[in-house]
C-alpha cells in the first residue's frame, strides 16, 4: 500500500532543505497548496455528485435524465454552473443582512471542514487530530448555524419554519450520529480517523465484521442519521417544495443558493466517506487470508478502494431518496428519539460487553 507521506515528506524537504526556506514560508506555502487542492476536488465532485444523481434519478424513474449538453448530457453541470455564476445576487427589504450573508458562509465552512478529515489513501489526508471524530461532530456542528442564520436572516416566515425544522432535525440525528462514532472508537481503541482505518487493515478485519452484529446495526443507524443530518430525502422537510417553497434558501440567489446546492451534495459524499472509512476499511483492501487473492487486492491502491466505497454508499442513499416518500417532521423526531436513539445506546453498550469479554473477530 503506497504511503502518501512520502510524496508530502520530498515536497516538505523540498522547500525546507533544497530551496531553503524558513519553517514560516514553507508552512504558509504549504498551506495555500493544500487549501488549493481541497477547494478544487471539492467543486469537482459536487460537479460530478449532481451529473451522478440526476442520471440515478433517471434510472430509478425508467428515463435518460439530461441528454441535450454534451455526450450523454456530460455538460450539462457546466452549464448550470455558468448560469449560477453570471445570475444576479439580489438583496431582501428588511432582512438581516449579515445574518442573511454570515449564512452560507458558515454552511461552507463546515462542509470543508469536514471534507477535510476524509482519509483517502494512507497518509492523504488533510486533517488527522488525534481526537479526529470528536473534531468531525463540532465542525459538523457549525451547518447548524447556517440553516438557522439562513432561516431568520431573509426574514421570510416558509425560510423561519424551513429553519426551525431544519435545526432541529440535525440536531436530533447529530446524537446518533455521534454514538455511532464512539461505538467504532470502543472496538478501534482510538480516536484518531487514521487510526480507526488502521485497525482495520488486515484479513476480515473490516469493522463490520470484526463488529459482527453490534457494528452492523451501527453501520445502519449511521447511514440512517447521517441521510437526516445531510437533509436529504426522505428526511428533507427543510425544504419541502410543496410546503415551503425552497425552504431556508428561498431568498438567496447566485451563488449564495449555490453554496448550500453545494454543501448538500458534499455533505452527502462526506457521510459516506465517514461510513466507508469507520465502517467499510476506508483506503484497507478486502483481505480474507488467501494468499493469491491479498495480494491481487493489495495491488490495488487505497485511494480507489475508498472511492469505490465510498460510491456504493452514495449509490445506496440515493436508492433511499428516490425510492422512499417524505416523511412527516414528527415520524422524523419519533424515529430518532424513540427507536433509534435507544437502540444506539443499547447497541454500544453492546459492543463495549463484546469488546471487554473478547468477543469480537
Amino acid at each position: 500500500m503506497f504511503d502518501f507521506q512520502i510524496v508530502t515528506t520530498w515536497f516538505d524537504n523540498l522547500l525546507r532543505q533544497t530551496l531553503g526556506l524558513g519553517d514560516f514560508w514553507s508552512i504558509l506555502i504549504e498551506c495555500v497548496m493544500v487549501g488549493l487542492i481541497i477547494l478544487t476536488i471539492y467543486a469537482l465532485i459536487a460537479m460530478f455528485m449532481i451529473f451522478f444523481e440526476r442520471k440515478v434519478c433517471a434510472w430509478f424513474q425508467c428515463r435518460l435524465g439530461p441528454m441535450r449538453v454534451g455526450p450523454w448530457g456530460v455538460f450539462q453541470v457546466l452549464a448550470d454552473v455558468l448560469k449560477m455564476l453570471i445570475k444576479e445576487i439580489f438583496g431582501v427589504d428588511r432582512s438581516d443582512k449579515f445574518l442573511y450573508a454570515l449564512a452560507p458562509c458558515l454552511t461552507i465552512v463546515a462542509s470543508v471542514g469536514t471534507f477535510s478529515f476524509l482519509p483517502w489513501n494512507k497518509g492523504a489526508q488533510v486533517l488527522d487530530f488525534n481526537v479526529g471524530v470528536f473534531m468531525i461532530t463540532a465542525i459538523s456542528s457549525i451547518g447548524v448555524l447556517g440553516v438557522i442564520l439562513s432561516g431568520w436572516g431573509s426574514n421570510n416566515k416558509y425560510s423561519v419554519v424551513s429553519a426551525m425544522r431544519g435545526a432541529v432535525q440535525m440536531i436530533s440525528y447529530e446524537m446518533s450520529l455521534g454514538l455511532c462514532m464512539v461505538i467504532a472508537v470502543v472496538l478501534c481503541g482510538t480516536m484518531q480517523l487514521s487510526g480507526i482505518v488502521e485497525a482495520q487493515t488486515g484479513p476480515w478485519k473490516w469493522l463490520i465484521i470484526q463488529g459482527h452484529i453490534p457494528a452492523i446495526v451501527a453501520f445502519c443507524i449511521f447511514l440512517i442519521a447521517g441521510n437526516a443530518e445531510a437533509n436529504r430525502g426522505p428526511f428533507d422537510l427543510a425544504e419541502a417544495e410543496s410546503e415551503l417553497t425552497a425552504g431556508y434558501h428561498t431568498e438567496y440567489s447566485g451563488m449564495g443558493f449555490g453554496y448550500f446546492y453545494l454543501a448538500e451534495y458534499l455533505n452527502l459524499v462526506v457521510i459516506s466517506g465517514l461510513a466507508a472509512a469507520i465502517f467499510l476499511g476506508g483506503w484497507a483492501p478486502l483481505n480474507i487470508g488467501v494468499d493469491g487473492f491479498d495480494a491481487v487486492m493489495n495491488y490495488i491502491p487505497g485511494f480507489v478502494w475508498f472511492i469505490g466505497k465510498t460510491l456504493a454508499v452514495i449509490w445506496v442513499l440515493m436508492w433511499v431518496r428516490w425510492t422512499f416518500p417524505r416523511l412527516r417532521i414528527d415520524h422524523i423526531l419519533i424515529l430518532e428519539w424513540k427507536y433509534l436513539m435507544p437502540l444506539t445506546l443499547i447497541t454500544l453498550v453492546v459492543m463495549t460487553a463484546c469488546v471487554s469479554l473478547g468477543l469480537t473477530f
